[in-house]
C-alpha cells in the first residue's frame, strides 16, 4: 500500500480520535460570520495507518501528542520547517521492527571491505542514474559518465562520483549561469533542498521499517549528522528528484520562493514512478525494496544492494 505525503502549510489544530488524523483550522472555527454547518464539515480525519510522511511547514500548527505517538507508532516521519518553509528538522520511530536488536548487531559488525563495497554499488548505480537523467533531459554526451561508473573501485578512492557530479551540475541547468550545487546557492538549489530533504525522510523511514539505524552509515561519518545512512542508501535515487525539478523548471523558470504549487510538485516525490528489479513501483515502495536488501548484505544473505534504474 503507497502511504500518503501530507503537508501543513496554514495554521491547523492536529490531533488524534479512534486512530484517525483529525484535522481542524482555527480561523474556521473562530470565524463567528460561518454557520456551525460549514465549521462541522472543515473538520478532516485520515486514517493513521494510511499516512506515510507529514511535513509541518506554519509556526501556528499544534499537534497532541497522542497524535505524535501514534504517528510514530506506524512508522511516519514527521519533517518540520524553519522560517524560510524549508525542512529543518525529521522525526522517526525509535523501533521499526520487530527484530531490531538482531539487525542493528549485524549492521554494526559489517566490516570495512563490506561497506566499501557497498558504497562502490551505491557510487555506480548514482552515476548510472545521473547519465540517463542528464541524457533524458538535456540530450548530453554521457559516454564518459558511464565509463566512470564502470571504472569505480571498492570504497571509490579516485572519487568519481565528484568528477561525474562535476559533468553533471555543469550541464543540468544551461540557463543558470556557472550553476553549482549548493545548499547555500541559487535557485533552483532551493527546489533541490526541499526535494531532498522528502527523499532524505523517505528512506530514513525505509531504513527503520527494515531494522536499522539510520545514523551508521557505510561512507558518510559525519558526527553531527544523524542519518547519515539514509545519506548514503538516498543517492541512486536524487537523480529522480533532478529530473523532478529540471522539468518544473524548463516550464515554469527559476523561483526564488518556494510557492505551495512547488511543494505541491515536490511532495509526489513518495509516488515517483521508477523501475526496480525489473518492475514498476512508487518511489517510496522502492526505497523499502532497497533498505530490505541493504539488510540482507548486512546479515550475509547477499552482497548485492537493489536500487531503481533510470
Amino acid at each position: 500500500m503507497i502511504k500518503r505525503t501530507l503537508c501543513f502549510s496554514n495554521p491547523a489544530c492536529l490531533s488524534l480520535k479512534d486512530e484517525q488524523l483529525v484535522i481542524k483550522l482555527p480561523q474556521v472555527e473562530k470565524n463567528d460570520g460561518l454557520p456551525d454547518s460549514f465549521k462541522a464539515n472543515a473538520v478532516k480525519t485520515i486514517p493513521i495507518e494510511d499516512i506515510g510522511v507529514v511535513v509541518l511547514d506554519d509556526k501556528q500548527i499544534t499537534i497532541t501528542q497522542g497524535l505524535m505517538e501514534a504517528l510514530l507508532n506506524n512508522n511516519c516521519a514527521v519533517i518540520t520547517c524553519d522560517k524560510s518553509h524549508l525542512p529543518v528538522g525529521l522525526l522517526l520511530p525509535l523501533r521499526g521492527n520487530t527484530t531490531q536488536n538482531e539487525r542493528f548487531r549485524f549492521q554494526l559488525d559489517a566490516s570495512l571491505p563490506l561497506k566499501k563495497q557497498l558504497w562502490q554499488q551505491t557510487v555506480q548505480a548514482k552515476i548510472s542514474n545521473q547519465a540517463a537523467v542528464l541524457k533524458l533531459c538535456r540530450g548530453t554526451e554521457t559516454g564518459n559518465m558511464l565509463k566512470w561508473q564502470n571504472d569505480v573501485r571498492s570504497g571509490d578512492p579516485d572519487n568519481l562520483e565528484g568528477r561525474a557530479a562535476a559533468y553533471y551540475w555543469k550541464n543540468m541547468f544551461p540557463e543558470v549561469e556557472d550553476f553549482t550545487r549548493d545548499r547555500e546557492g541559487v535557485s533552483p538549489n532551493n527546489l533541490l533542498n526541499y526535494g531532498y530533504a522528502i527523499l532524505r525522510a523517505v528512506i530514513a523511514r525505509a531504513l527503520v521499517a527494515s531494522g536499522m539505524l539510520p545514523t551508521l552509515g557505510i561512507h558518510h561519518h559525519n558526527r553531527y549528522n544523524a542519518y547519515c545512512l539514509a545519506d548514503d542508501i538516498m543517492e541512486p535515487y536524487r537523480p529522480y528528484v533532478d529530473e523532478l525539478v529540471v522539468k518544473f523548471t524548463d516550464e515554469n523558470g527559476y523561483p526564488d520562493e518556494l510557492t505551495p504549487d512547488i511543494k505541491r510538485e515536490l511532495l509526489s516525490i513518495p509516488v515517483l514512478d521508477v523501475r526496480i528489479n525489473g518492475q514498476r513501483s512508487p518511489l517510496m515502495l522502492a526505497a523499502g525494496q532497497t533498505a530490505a536488501s541493504l539488510y540482507r548484505c548486512f546479515s550475509g544473505e547477499s552482497r548485492k544492494l537493489i536500487y531503481p534504474e533510470r
